[in-house]
Order: C-alpha cells, then sequence, then structure tokens
C-alpha cells in the first residue's frame, strides 16, 4: 500500500511580500477561491473577492477583511463596474486570480446546448472578459501585473461528466499561451490545473466516507489528494517577482499524476 506524503506545515506567506497590493479573487467567496483569498491576505494583499452570494463571514487575516463585491462573472456590464469600483477605492490592480467556474455532471449525450453553452460562457468567455479588463488596468501601471487562470486537470485527461467544462478548461490552456504573447511585457498570464483537491465538496461527494477518499488517495502517487492550501501556494509563487518569468504556461498541480487504466488489468494478470 502506498503511503500518503504527509504535508509539511510550511508558512509561504513568510516568503511572499503582498503589501500595497491589489489582488482580486473571483468565486472567492467559499470553497478553494477562499483559501486563495486568505492567503493573498496573509501575505500582506489587499484582496477583494466577488461572487454572486455574500458569504456568511469575510476571508480575514489579523483584521484584514477582505473586501466583497457581489458578481454575476457572466454579466458583462456587472463585470465593467466591478473594475471601474476596484479602480476607484484603490488606484490600481495588480494580480487578478480568475477562479470562478464549475459545472455539474451531465451526460454529453443528452444535455441540451443551452446547457453546453452556458457552461463554456462560465468557464472559458467570462475569465477571458475579466482578463480583458484587468489587462487594460494593468498595462498603464510601471509594474503591469499578473492574471492567474485557474484551470484544471479536465483539461488534460478524459473527463466523462464533464464534457463542456473539461473542453472550457483545456480553451484556458491555450489562452494563456496567447494572452501571455499579446500582452507582454507588462502583463504575464498564468493557469495552474490542479488535480484532486479535498474540500467540503470532495467529501460531500463521497459521503464523508473515509474508505472512499483512502480509494481516491491510493491512486495519486503522492497518496493524497491536494489541499487548497497546495493550490494557493501555487498561486502565490507564480503572481510574485520570484516567477518574474513564468508566462503563458500551464502549472498543473496533481500530485505525480493519476494512476494509469493498464496497471489494473497487468496486476489482475500478475495474480
Amino acid at each position: 500500500m502506498r503511503l500518503a506524503a504527509q504535508p509539511q506545515q510550511l508558512n509561504m506567506t513568510d516568503t511572499f511580500d503582498y503589501r500595497g497590493k491589489v489582488v482580486l479573487v473571483t468565486g472567492g467567496t467559499k470553497g478553494i477561491g477562499r483559501t486563495f483569498a486568505e492567503s493573498f491576505l496573509k501575505a500582506g494583499a489587499t484582496v477583494v473577492i466577488c461572487g454572486r452570494n455574500a458569504p456568511e463571514t469575510l476571508p480575514c487575516h489579523d483584521n484584514n477583511n477582505a473586501e466583497f463585491l457581489s458578481l454575476d462573472v457572466r454579466d458583462v456590464d456587472a463585470v465593467n463596474d466591478l473594475f471601474a469600483k476596484i479602480v476607484e477605492r484603490h488606484g490600481r490592480l495588480d494580480v487578478v486570480v480568475n477562479n470562478a467556474g464549475g459545472a455539474p455532471p451531465t451526460d454529453a449525450a443528452t444535455a441540451s446546448p443551452r446547457f453546453h453553452e452556458s457552461i463554456i460562457r462560465l468557464n472559458l468567455i467570462a475569465p477571458l472578459h475579466i482578463a480583458q479588463k484587468a489587462n487594460t488596468i494593468m498595462q498603464q501601471q510601471d509594474s503591469g501585473g499578473v492574471i492567474v487562470f485557474i484551470g484544471s486537470i479536465a483539461a488534460h485527461r478524459p473527463s466523462p461528466g464533464v464534457a463542456a467544462y473539461s473542453a472550457a478548461k483545456a480553451g484556458i490552456v491555450h489562452l494563456v499561451k496567447t494572452l501571455a504573447f499579446e500582452w507582454a511585457p507588462k502583463v504575464r498570464t498564468v493557469s495552474i490545473s490542479p488535480g484532486l483537491v479535498r474540500t467540503e465538496e470532495t467529501d460531500r461527494l463521497y459521503s464523508g466516507d473515509e474508505a472512499g477518499v483512502a480509494a481516491v488517495n491510493a491512486t495519486i502517487p503522492m497518496g493524497r489528494m491536494a489541499n487548497p492550501e497546495d493550490i494557493a501556494n501555487a498561486c502565490l509563487f507564480v503572481a510574485s517577482p520570484l516567477a518574474q518569468y513564468v508566462s503563458g504556461v500551464d502549472l498543473l498541480i496533481h500530485g505525480g499524476g493519476e494512476k494509469p487504466a493498464f496497471l489494473e488489468a497487468w496486476g489482475a494478470e500478475k495474480g
């Protein structure tokens, strides 16, 4: 049995200093997006989060609260207003974490064209529009800026049940390459594609069954799913000066990948 590599208790925010920087995290009210917001707050940033519904509590660190602005990222006019407010209140924008997105499991053979269109609009078109608005601001700053797109392992392998979503995320991987070319040298664009991440949603998927979680963990070389902090630390790095030559790339964070299906058949033959 493969033993899980226990995550070290690292405080990456001791390394990264975002004081004086303004960071926008879309979908930063819950889940992994909330962890992104908290990590940038710990690193000293002014953090703006947006979502369709206000959270019960704001991400916070040492009495430094994130600022919440209501937004449906698919609403073009609302997105324009969001960036106008950020400039009015803060005068700058240094980092965007394009995190909002998702899709319910659906059979590609029976899903409606309207459903597929809505998923692609949320996971590809909306992040592109947000990036456009951020780029306009960042190009006017001496320091430029960084736009981080949160992709998915689904872009890199067959993903039954989320065909439109995985296609949109594959589009994100290519999008950052083109934007990195068009918007350089002022603005860097990077995508981060997480593998399986353990969140409250993951636990609900397995009904809180630790045996189910353990079975999934056993398929990952590192012996565990990622923690949200694993992905947040990657965001802190790629948006920092330490990654100033990193642009137009997709960073896969999947613990070494997933167990190839052929190994099951090979193991059965050996048995």
